[in-house]
């Protein structure tokens, strides 16, 4: 069979949040079959995407959702307070699949693992010291899988975000108690102290990074931070923001967790325990990533300028 009719190999994107949909719509670009997991199949059908029903939390869902696919992405969350509970039995179930069929695993993982810095640049250097429980949570799945690697049961490699910011991102400090206040001068959501540094990683960045991490294993067996813009404060990115929809913003500073918006009560309860995020600088230095693979992040304004034209039209089906 010649290279010109040989079959495409499959990624299989587990969950499809905003992280695993932007993914899979890069995946794509990038000419790769492409077949993208949640529980329901449901959501708008995407060009060359094949949506898929499975439940990843069981070893039978896992292993359907992931059969034939020679790499797999894990960027399934689940809601807030069921995290520490659900995310160790879908890695039980993700792992499993992984080391039956041979498959590569490439991982979405978040900056909890290092805890508290007190402001310090979290490097991949930078050693993993959380306290809080979904911090700890997360750091002993990232050992599992490395030792999974490192024990040549799997292959794993693991790509960590600062918060999101993008077209699609609803849940996040940068979304949806920002950006709609800000178009309409409502009330718009600041936390904790303003003029500290805090990085946000653009979505689409989120998805090259996964996507080249995807197709590079030289890669694999560790930690990659994936392209980020330089972190610049909150009080700046509202700057930023007001610039581009011409008017000030009102800004509610939310000094403590409490609900906002977007966030409910149950949320709040348990982001209390993250918070110190918004108490001191969140620092995030992808060069690592930068050097390695020839990449270099988006800019802070242009992500900005793409996210407010996504909410322009938000809820009208984008």
């Amino acid at each position: 069979m010649s290279a010109a009719t040989a079959p495409r190999a499959l990624h299989a994107v587990l969950g499809s949040g905003p992280a695993g949909t932007a993914l899979a719509r890069e995946l794509v670009r990038r000419g790769h079959a492409v077949r993208l997991v949640d529980r329901t199949a449901g959501g708008a059908a995407i060009d060359g995407v094949e949506r898929y029903a499975a439940d990843v939390s069981t070893a039978d869902g896992a292993l359907r959702a992931t059969a034939g696919a020679a790499v797999v992405h894990h960027c399934v969350n689940v809601a807030y307070h069921l995290q520490v509970e659900v995310m160790p039995r879908i890695q039980t179930a993700v792992l499993g699949a992984v080391a039956h069929t041979g498959a590569r695993l490439v991982v979405l993982d978040t900056l909890y693992p290092y805890g508290e810095t007190g402001g310090a640049v979290m490097s991949e250097d930078t050693p993993w010291n959380a306290t809080s429980r979904k911090g700890r949570m997360r750091a002993e799945l990232d050992h599992r899988y490395l030792t999974a690697h490192r024990e040549g049961r799997a292959r794993v490699v693991l790509g960590r975000s600062a918060d999101f910011v993008g077209p699609g991102v609803l849940n996040s400090t940068l979304g949806a108690s920002v950006f709609p206040g800000a178009l309409t001068g409502g009330d718009v959501l600041g936390m904790g102290d303003l003029d500290l540094p805090h990085s946000y990683t653009y979505i689409q960045d989120v998805a090259a990074g996964l996507a080249t991490l995807g197709e590079r294993p030289h890669g694999d067996g560790r930690v990659w931070h994936l392209p980020t813009a330089p972190a610049v404060s909150t009080r700046e990115i509202h700057t930023m923001i007001e610039k581009r929809v011409g008017r000030p913003l009102n800004v509610v500073v939310l000094e403590e967790p409490r609900p906002f918006g977007p966030f409910d009560e149950q949320f709040m309860a348990e982001y209390a325990e993250m918070f110190y995020q918004h108490t001191e600088p969140q620092i995030m230095d992808s060069s690592a990533f930068e050097r390695a693979f020839g990449v270099t992040p988006t800019s802070l304004g242009d992500a900005l300028d793409a996210t407010l034209a996504w909410y322009r039209g938000w809820p009208a089906g984008q």
